[in-house]
């Protein structure tokens, strides 16, 4: 089946890069002239997907203004700047976009599940634009819609390596390898101590979804602060073998924090040789 649909969580406060974020959506902050959510978008029409559904709070309505056309500013623009907006205006021209309001901010599978009038009964993509994805062949997204086309009625998971000392700060797997760098899980733990990690191989903002996560949602418990992780939701359909790990190729920044941030900062511009 084509994947048609993605959804982003975007209703987060971006509370660790205040004040910037106090008026400003995180997703709206540039890696160099393009803001991070863009950058997630144009990954989604790379995997052939045209509907992107926006799960957000009422304070960012910058991001739906960014995927809106701007008369007046193509007018004052000319000349050399003329082909600025280009590429934003393409995938106005080229995506749907619908958006609903989170109400309270209680983990990220109840951002996901959301979203669920948005999505329909089919299988969609997640994209988690904090979670910066780039390499010079196919889209960690594009990836794994064949990763999805080889694992028919699975939720597939993008993983990578990341050092014991910081597994604290992801869903950890576990599981069989199928082939290289494909996984079927069969154990899951968020945010584990480094002495009781599973391995060292973590989830990142990347997710391809079956419907039947949303009846798994609606009866998952919220963690012991009171939120609703998707981990504990795919830990329920991994103990039935439906749930495939893939280690994709390419660098991924956690924009979500400051260093991350500026670490794709400078590596966009290294390698554009950016010279503002």
């Amino acid at each position: 089946m084509q994947i048609s649909k993605c959804l982003f969580p975007v209703a987060g406060y971006g509370t660790r890069f205040l004040p910037a974020t106090k008026a400003i959506p995180k997703e709206m902050l540039p890696i160099l002239t393009k803001p991070l959510i863009q950058y997630g978008v144009e990954e989604a029409i790379s995997a052939g997907i045209t509907t992107m559904a926006m799960v957000t709070n009422k304070y960012k309505s910058a991001i739906q203004q960014h995927f809106e056309p701007h008369f007046e500013l193509e007018k004052s623009i000319s000349g050399a700047k003329s082909g600025l907006l280009a590429e934003v205006n393409e995938i106005i021209q080229t995506c749907d976009f619908t958006y609903v309001e989170q109400p309270q901010m209680l983990g990220l599978g109840q951002a996901i599940y959301t979203g669920k009038n948005l999505l329909g009964n089919e299988d969609f993509a997640v994209i988690l634009p904090d979670d910066l994805c780039t390499n010079s062949a196919a889209s960690v997204l594009k990836q794994m819609t064949g990763v999805a086309a080889k694992y028919p009625d699975c939720c597939i998971v993008a993983i990578e390596e990341v050092p014991l000392e910081s597994v604290n700060k992801y869903g950890i797997i576990a599981g069989e390898e199928l082939e290289k760098g494909i996984f079927r899980v069969n154990n899951m733990v968020e945010k584990p101590a480094p002495e009781q990690a599973l391995s060292n191989l973590a989830i990142i903002g990347r997710y391809i979804l079956t419907p039947e996560i949303f009846a798994v949602l609606e009866n998952t418990p919220a963690d012991k602060n009171g939120e609703i992780q998707i981990t504990d939701a795919l830990l329920t359909l991994a103990k039935q073998g439906k749930v495939i790990a893939y280690q994709f190729q390419g660098k991924r920044f956690d924009c979500g924090s400051v260093q991350g941030f500026l670490n794709a900062n400078n590596y966009f511009a290294k390698k554009a040789a950016f010279n503002p």
